[in-house]
């Protein structure tokens, strides 16, 4: 429960802030400058952009899934080959919708995390996660260290 508490406080606490005050909150490495506030608004517009053209996609993808499924009820006499080929695509299609929303759902993490003033701590190990790395990707929830242990397991 201390750990709700805690983050609503912390979110209260953003929402206070002005701009200049709350990027200069967020943590860096060592060696880095903090965050400037035209920094964070560039990292949120790639955010929101990146969520919007995937949304978007996600909807044209459910839109071919729709048709391929539309297109299997109505093909009854095809050739085993193009049923395959189908069945392929609509799974391949099933895939990438998945895949989106995943990525959807990790940058809406990213904007809550900036919103609250947790960007840039690793969610493994508490350490800051580093300005460029997160200029460079800005849904990476890890530093570099914790996300190479991670991939080796």
């Amino acid at each position: 429960m201390a750990e709700r508490t805690d983050s609503k406080q912390a979110t209260a606490r953003a929402e206070q802030m002005t701009s200049d005050e709350h990027a200069a909150t967020l943590v860096v490495g060592a060696d880095e400058d903090p965050w400037t506030p035209d920094e964070l608004e560039e990292v949120r517009t790639e955010l929101l952009s990146d969520a919007s053209r995937l949304r978007e996609e996600i909807s044209d993808t459910e839109t071919e899934i729709a048709e391929l499924l539309k297109s299997g009820v109505d093909g009854g006499g095809e050739d085993p080959a193009d049923t395959g080929t189908k069945a392929f695509e609509r799974e391949h299609e099933l895939s990438r919708a998945a895949s989106h929303r995943e990525t959807v759902l990790q940058i809406e993490r990213a904007l809550q995390r900036i919103d609250n003033g947790t960007y840039g701590i690793c969610e493994n190990c508490g350490n800051p996660i580093g300005k460029a790395r997160l200029q460079a990707f800005p849904r990476a929830t890890m530093c570099v260290t914790c996300k190479q242990q991670q991939e080796r397991r």
